[in-house]
């Protein structure tokens, strides 16, 4: 049997690169549209401080399957000093069942998620946008830059944390990439900006609906789980709303709580966005318009980019290779 190739955090950190993960992102959403892929939705565990999510995925043209295991537990950073997010992918052979790889998933999903929303805000926000807010400034926020800065011509970024501390960094992360940025209060951020990124783990909307303006285009990242939510459910009610899967969203994304509370139904959903990634459907309708992306993440995100990670190290001979389903 061919041998697996085991992949370690950071040679998967140091492999990938955004420009290549947004197009297989991208495919993986069109794929989506056409209805060319098995996706379950996510299942979770719960306990006392955080939870285990496993979303299995196989996207049939391409060939590509596995599963990734994630675990989410807020309190690591400060409690323990490590991630909030810790993430394993599993590659599997569709020919044979056997697993080709097995990798370190917590910057893929930092990477794939980054590159959703960039995609999102392609399909989503007016074609002149041009200038960014991001209220949560951690890693999330980092690669949620990186890929719109492939996307749109960023003029100015404006960084919104409770933690001055994080906003700095990010205000010097962006500088680095040469983009003007200054940390903001969320309302003039919001006031400024074209599109608006959201990444914390809140479960009471701090986005109010006053800071919203005609055009603007939304990225809800942050929620996860059910009862999260960032934005205030009147935003939702006047928003034209793309989602990346029903089942998801309404049970654990941005739509979560408004759905439960009978607030919006599944007739407030516009698309999902491999629907208009696939020509299906139409995103922005209007330059007025204010749209909202709410991303719960997608198994078929972290396969495809997976197997850029798989495919790079097998070219530059990394990774250690074992026989780990052989006696």
């Amino acid at each position: 049997m061919a041998e697996t190739l085991v992949i370690e955090e950071r040679l998967v950190k140091e492999i990938l690169e955004m420009k290549d993960v947004i197009p297989a992102v991208e495919t993986a959403f069109r794929e989506r549209g056409h209805g060319n892929v098995e996706m379950p939705p996510k299942m979770y565990i719960m306990y006392p401080k955080g939870d285990l999510r496993v979303m299995p995925a196989y996207l049939k043209n391409l060939k590509q399957s596995g599963l990734k295991a994630v675990t989410v537990f807020p309190d690591n950073p400060k409690e323990k000093n490590i991630p909030t997010v810790l993430a394993t992918v599993i590659l599997v052979d569709t020919e044979s069942g056997a697993p080709l790889a097995v990798m370190g998933g917590s910057w893929l999903t930092a990477m794939r998620t980054g590159a959703a929303g960039a995609i999102a805000t392609k399909c989503l926000a007016r074609k002149d946008a041009k200038n960014i807010a991001f209220i949560g400034t951690g890693i999330q926020a980092h690669t949620q830059l990186l890929a719109h800065k492939e996307v749109m011509k960023i003029e100015n970024a404006y960084a919104v944390d409770a933690n001055a501390e994080s906003a700095k960094k990010f205000v010097e992360f962006a500088e680095s990439l040469g983009i003007h940025a200054e940390a903001a209060d969320g309302a003039s951020a919001c006031r400024n900006a074209d599109v608006l990124v959201t990444t914390t783990p809140v479960r009471q909307p701090i986005v109010k609906n006053e800071w919203i303006h005609e055009g603007m285009h939304i990225n809800a990242i942050g929620a996860d789980a059910p009862g999260k939510e960032e934005l205030e459910p009147e935003i939702l009610k006047r928003a034209r709303i793309v989602i990346d899967d029903w089942e998801q969203a309404s049970h654990s994304g941005e739509i979560n709580v408004p759905v439960s509370k009978k607030m919006i139904t599944k007739r407030n959903i516009a698309a999902e966005l491999g629907e208009i990634v696939a020509g299906k459907k139409k995103g922005r309708k209007s330059d007025s318009d204010i749209t909202v992306f709410d991303s719960t993440g997608l198994g078929i995100q972290d396969i495809v980019t997976a197997t850029i990670v798989l495919e790079k190290a097998r070219a530059q001979n990394k990774g250690l290779r074992v026989k780990l389903a052989t006696l």
